[in-house]
């Protein structure tokens, strides 16, 4: 009895929230990982519910815009802003900076952003963006969304596109880097801050259970945790593909999150949305 009574208080609630919250425009600035919520057969539905999906079920007056570019940068949207017509809206989120990281785009300080010194820096960038979003609609809240940890990332759809993961550096700089530089305007200018980087539950041995490479001794496949995996070639045109469905975790291919995944995102987003 007490479970029928819980599944029609929780769908009660639901409706009873939809109804007595005025309707909210979200746009969702971001790479792939947004990208992909409406694109699940670019990840051979390893992905079929997606942050910004899990978001919207949950609070049901929110109806979200998604602005998710494949292989965005920070720059991308800083340099390309005005020919891509982002609508304004009631609340924005900003999820980049893992990209940036992999393509070795300089960070820059603080004073890049303070000063407004352009596109060269991912601070400079970050300034540029928050402007525009700005200009569009100034009472708006932004929420900044650190960028994930990353494993080893193998393109689900051309392996020969892969990168290691965030437990090295990439041209100098860390990834935690970025998220740090992230957190900081956030907390600089007042902006709410999802962290990821630092959630344990998207910690580098969660993101897969195991890649699976040849052992470079016997040529058998071998289901490789972490940090095993790290010392361990790949080689993409004589290896069939390193993530078998089971080997997802909070992540389907090291990098993109798994259902599993964006319904952890989703969960911290509607901590922060529904106060908004």
């Amino acid at each position: 009895m007490k479970k029928l009574l819980c599944l029609i208080v929780l769908p009660a609630i639901t409706i009873l929230t939809s109804f007595t919250h005025k309707p909210l425009t979200w746009v969702a600035i971001g790479d792939s990982i947004t990208y992909l919520n409406d694109h699940p057969d670019e990840t051979k539905y390893r992905l079929t519910k997606g942050y910004l999906t899990d978001v919207v079920e949950k609070l049901p007056y929110i109806h979200y815009v998604n602005q998710g570019h494949n292989g965005w940068k920070t720059t991308d949207f800083a340099k390309s802003w005005d020919k891509l017509q982002i609508p304004s809206g009631d609340v924005f989120t900003v999820f980049l900076g893992t990209n940036d990281w992999w393509h070795g785009n300089r960070l820059g300080t603080w004073d890049d952003y303070a000063n407004n010194t352009g596109d060269s820096t991912i601070y400079g960038c970050f300034r540029i963006i928050l402007d525009k979003l700005h200009a569009l609609n100034a009472s708006a809240p932004i929420i900044l969304i650190t960028p994930m940890p990353r494993g080893d990332f193998v393109y689900i759809n051309n392996p020969k596109n892969n990168a290691w993961g965030s437990y090295k550096p990439k041209d100098g700089q860390t990834l935690e880097q970025v998220a740090d530089a992230v957190i900081t305007i956030g907390l600089r200018e007042h902006h709410k801050v999802v962290d990821l980087y630092h959630d344990k539950k998207f910690a580098v041995p969660h993101l897969v259970h195991y890649k699976r490479v040849k052992d470079p001794q016997t040529g058998e496949y071998h289901n490789y945790p972490y940090p095993d995996y790290t010392t361990i070639p790949f080689d993409p045109a004589q290896s069939d593909y390193a993530y078998p469905e089971d080997a997802a975790d909070m992540t389907f291919d090291g990098l993109h999150p798994s259902n599993k995944g964006a319904a952890e995102i989703a969960k911290k987003l509607v901590k922060v949305l529904k106060h908004e």
